[in-house]
């Protein structure tokens, strides 16, 4: 493990240098040699030209998102474009082939794209108004001084604000909360670890919690949208919710037993003095449209209004409020709509071609029943989420489970979009944990306890409750 380890390190370091773009492009060049053999011997199998292509595509895809020799955002772009060049042109495929364009090009404007703008505007705003202290006095409030207690308010309030802000922009405002007082604590301290393990953890896992908490859960519901099947803010509560909470409990649970933290000492006399968010019109601001947005989406069966329409809300608001100025719009991830994007696209690609029915014929010849390849799923999901982007592994799976029959068909897209956000194992699995450990006060080897819990316990509880919700709702 520690050879691998250096081993990511030294990659790191090589590409960082001046040459580094020789990595990228020897990367590159290798993964596309790759995709053309393994396209070869599916060839073999004599199937269309257009299933052939679409297939190289995404054996080309999946080699870049885990290799990294582009951005993964870049990936996305790439992925669009190859599809215009394929099924547009008559440079790579002939005239019978030529299908549409524009679906590939509508997935830039997809509900799921606004959607998650709409979150991203939401947590610029209260990432500018310095909420973050707020909560974090909020949560010495409820929660008291008490070790145990106030991490696991610390978890429970990274959760809930994570389910209407990206996990990124969620941990990064809770770290910069609590690092007064893990420096206090010290870098040995048994609690430090166990704030900058448990903090990004409880912001990945509450993600599962609503559509907008991560962005797998909103690649899912895209997917489903396209075959029809239409879920609200609160059908995915039901069981996003439940599975989010049970999990962070457990995930503190563990915490407190591995890291013995009740004898711990806090003195918060000096933080406390300190906290509290800028008062004044902007941050009444922030609160009144993260209250107007989150009613409008909890409330979409009641006034009709699709979600991606009132995403629109903290876009119009913020930036009427002044809070969010034309620089602080250049700062929004925008590189992540890219990213799905291009997966939506390649999404619908496959299940146009007809290449998803073809997986899913394969598989439903294995001697195991439909349950079994549900569970085979999930476990897939969080094994390659901890080596590549979650929102990747999603674009990759959930158009397979899609075609799955009957059941499985809802079911599948939703407990892989949950089991994606159940990867915690190494820092580069979650750009929460990246965070955590850029603080330079965590180590690697500190993750992987409570990453290895979540590797068995996260598909087993995405699996229960979604099936459960399956049986009972659909």
């Amino acid at each position: 493990m520690a050879y691998n380890d250096s081993r990511r390190a030294s990659i790191r370091l090589y590409k960082q240098l001046k040459y580094g773009w020789i990595w990228a492009t020897s990367t590159f060049t290798g993964n596309f040699i790759l995709a053309l053999f393994i396209s070869s011997i599916f060839r073999g199998m004599e199937y269309t030209e257009e299933v052939n292509y679409v297939f190289f595509l995404s054996i080309l895809a999946i080699g870049l998102w885990v290799t990294e020799a582009i951005p993964p955002f870049a990936v996305g772009i790439f992925i669009i474009a190859g599809l215009l060049l394929g099924f547009g042109t008559d440079f790579i495929l002939e005239e019978e082939y030529k299908t549409p364009v524009e679906m590939y090009l509508g997935t830039w404007t997809s509900n799921v794209i606004w959607l998650l703008l709409g979150g991203f505007f939401l947590a610029e705003g209260m990432s500018i108004v310095s909420l973050d202290r707020s909560l974090f006095k909020f949560t010495l409030d409820k929660f008291g001084t008490d070790p145990n207690k106030l991490l696991l308010g610390l978890m429970m309030t990274t959760a809930v604000a994570s389910m209407v802000m990206s996990n990124t922009a969620t941990t990064a405002m809770m770290i910069s909360s609590i690092l007064p007082l893990a420096r206090l604590m010290g870098k040995d301290s048994e609690y430090t670890k166990a704030l900058l393990v448990g903090i990004p953890a409880a912001a990945t896992l509450g993600g599962m919690g609503t559509i907008i908490g991560s962005t797998p859960n909103a690649i899912a519901v895209g997917a489903l949208q396209e075959k029809g099947i239409n879920i609200t803010f609160i059908d995915w509560m039901i069981f996003g919710i439940p599975t989010a909470f049970i999990s962070i409990f457990i995930f503190w649970k563990f915490l407190t037993k591995k890291l013995h933290l009740d004898d711990v000492k806090l003195d918060l006399s000096d933080i406390l003095s300190k906290s509290g968010a800028k008062p004044g019109f902007e941050r009444n601001a922030v609160i009144f449209t993260l209250f107007v947005t989150v009613s409008m989406w909890l409330t979409e069966p009641i006034h009709g209004i699709p979600i991606a329409a009132t995403s629109a809300i903290p876009i119009v608001l913020l930036t009427l409020f002044q809070v969010i100025k034309a620089e602080d719009v250049r700062r929004l991830p925008w590189d992540t709509l890219m990213l799905v994007a291009g997966g939506l696209a390649l999404g619908i690609a496959m299940v146009d071609v007809g290449l998803t029915d073809i997986i899913m014929d394969q598989i439903s010849k294995l001697p195991i029943p439909f349950v079994g390849v549900a569970i085979v799923f999930s476990i897939i999901a969080v094994l390659i989420s901890n080596i590549m982007s979650n929102t990747a592994a999603a674009s990759i799976l959930v158009p397979l489970g899609l075609s799955l029959p009957g059941i499985w068909g809802f079911a599948v897209p939703l407990i892989v979009a949950l089991s994606c956000s159940s990867a915690l194992l190494l820092p580069v699995s979650t750009p929460s944990n990246a965070i955590s450990f850029s603080t330079g006060m965590v180590e690697q080897k500190s993750f992987r306890p409570g990453g290895l819990l979540m590797i068995l316990l996260g598909p087993v509880l995405a699996f229960v409750t979604v099936t459960l919700y399956a049986l009972i709702f659909s």
